[in-house]
């Protein structure tokens, strides 16, 4: 499966699970997530069952049927921010990075954290012609909630291009006090 359906009233998009795991979609193609996964209907009518919340940090859904993300079988999904995770019975996402050829940020025996940047662009929001960047970040993680899981997945984000420095003001020039005898004295 991967693909989810549209609902019967067209209001639901399709969404390809799998190539937004992957960070084979991009953030347009995100934005559709945000929409079904507030509103419970449109998750269940997507082929999402929400879950109780275990992670303050995330929204939970388990699929209506697994689907496969890097090589793994996946029952549940994530969503937090910009980005959807599948969560993987892995207990030790080292090999799993390493075959994603991702860079540890983190690598301790409470959390483990890799990464890479597969997107960076420059682009023009077309409504208003501000200039930002797209990135796509593919990542790997483990959460003290989940334990003996792997979170894999994929951040969507549009920024702001950083802002140039601007150049130091002159000096001050000095201002007369008003309370100064006028030149000449008085």
């Amino acid at each position: 499966m991967g693909l989810l359906p549209l609902a019967a009233d067209g209001a639901t998009p399709t969404l390809d699970l799998p190539a937004l795991i992957e960070c084979r979609q991009s953030v347009a193609d995100y934005a559709a997530v945000a929409p079904v996964v507030a509103d419970p209907l449109k998750a269940v009518a997507s082929g999402l069952q929400p879950l109780p919340q275990t992670n303050q940090f995330m929204t939970e859904f388990r699929l209506a049927a697994p689907l496969t993300v890097f090589g793994q079988r996946a029952e549940y999904v994530a969503v937090a921010g910009a980005s959807i995770m599948a969560i993987l019975d892995l207990p030790d996402p080292r090999p799993l990075a390493g075959s994603l050829a991702l860079e540890t940020a983190v690598d301790s025996p409470d959390k483990f954290m890799a990464g890479r940047e597969l997107v960076s662009r420059d682009v023009t929001d077309p409504r208003t012609g501000e200039a930002q960047i797209e990135s796509v970040i593919l990542s790997l993680s483990t959460v003290k909630s989940h334990p003996g899981k792997t979170l894999a997945g994929c951040t969507y984000s549009l920024d702001l291009p950083p802002e140039e420095e601007a150049p130091e003001p002159p000096p001050a020039l000095p201002v007369p006090s008003v309370n100064a005898a006028p030149a000449g004295g008085r």
